[in-house]
């Protein structure tokens, strides 16, 4: 069960002491997967995952029900020094298009058999410009955590996080930076597609933005700093299913900079996340090598909104069915050699 988010000491304490994946569950299930027709090894990753997934579900056969994906909304200060290839009111319009079902995401989710949810946090109301001050006060991003934390269905079995909003990749690369050092160069790319003049002055916001801010406090106070309500919201949902152990998969560079976030609090925060896809944003691979997360796809997604993450659904889908569908060699009659 969830603990009532009033603060974020209370995060921080309970992603410190979250439950691991279950034990017994890891060993049946390693136990079951040498005992499959096939040869040892021969499904690869795919049974990496499905025994890392039974792990965090406490059951050695288990099955994918009930996926969620998670869209979160929200706009940024910093997109009035010109950081993005289109204006704010997109994120508003988009939003719009998630609830009619119009969107990439919205297909790849039905796809995938996951239910989808949309939050838009406070659209009229943009984060402050993080060169001039923190994009957000604690009580903006206590709220913005808690609209993430109370959004997971304690039913669902995966757990997709993904966002929308305009001029997001620049405090993603902003946190990014603070976070793991290098130069703002190394960790801003392209986002929507701007040129390299819009590029050079895309880095030189967040080289202001890290300059006045790095060093201020943990990732939560970095998030505060430099991020945006969507951005908190995503962690929020994923510290909240880490809590309630529901595997998640980390959609693209926005994703795992709200997650970089929750690891910078504690080594284990990210213990039931995979990488669903590295994106075409090119600070991603570096960012989850930080993280220590191999992606699961590459196909030069760049859209943002989860889509990667709900493709994935189907990769982990297809390792769950032959992990826990397959016969045993007893089971089949074929002789283990």
């Amino acid at each position: 069960m969830l603990p009532e988010l009033n603060d974020l000491n209370t995060l921080r304490d309970a992603l410190s002491q979250a439950p691991g994946p279950d034990e017994n569950a890891l060993r049946d299930a390693t136990d079951r997967n040498g005992q499959l027709t096939k040869p040892p090894g021969a499904l690869g990753r795919l049974e990496d995952i499905a025994i890392w997934y039974a792990g965090w579900r406490g059951d050695a056969r288990p099955q994918i029900t009930a996926p969620q994906v998670i869209v979160f909304a929200g706009n940024h200060g910093v997109t009035a020094q010109g950081v993005s290839a289109f204006p704010p009111e997109v994120t508003v319009q988009m939003v719009m298009n998630f609830e009619h079902g119009g969107a990439a995401v919205n297909q790849l989710a039905k796809a995938a058999g996951a239910k989808m949810d949309v939050h838009a946090l406070d659209l009229d109301r943009p984060t402050v410009d993080f060169t001039t001050g923190p994009a957000m006060s604690e009580d903006d991003l206590l709220q913005a955590l808690r609209t993430g934390w109370d959004a997971v269905d304690p039913q669902s079995d995966l757990l997709v996080v993904g966002e929308m909003g305009i001029g997001n990749t620049t405090p993603a690369a902003a946190i990014s930076c603070a976070l793991f050092g290098g130069e703002a160069a190394d960790w801003t790319g392209r986002g929507t597609g701007v040129d390299d003049a819009g590029l050079a002055n895309k880095t030189r916001v967040v080289s202001e933005g890290v300059a006045l801010h790095s060093g201020s406090g943990d990732g939560l106070e970095i998030l505060r700093r430099l991020g945006g309500r969507e951005i908190a919201a995503m962690a929020g949902a994923i510290a909240a299913a880490r809590i309630l152990r529901i595997p998640v998969i980390l959609d693209g560079f926005i994703c795992s900079a709200a997650a970089a976030c929750l690891a910078d609090v504690t080594s284990t925060a990210l213990d039931h996340a995979v990488a669903g896809h590295q994106s075409a944003e090119g600070a991603h691979a570096a960012l989850l090598s930080k993280l220590g997360k191999e992606p699961l796809l590459n196909l030069g997604l760049r859209l943002g909104e989860g889509s990667g993450g709900a493709l994935a659904i189907n990769i982990l889908n297809s390792a769950v069915a032959c992990h826990s569908g397959m016969a045993t060699f007893a089971e089949a009659g074929v002789s283990d050699g």
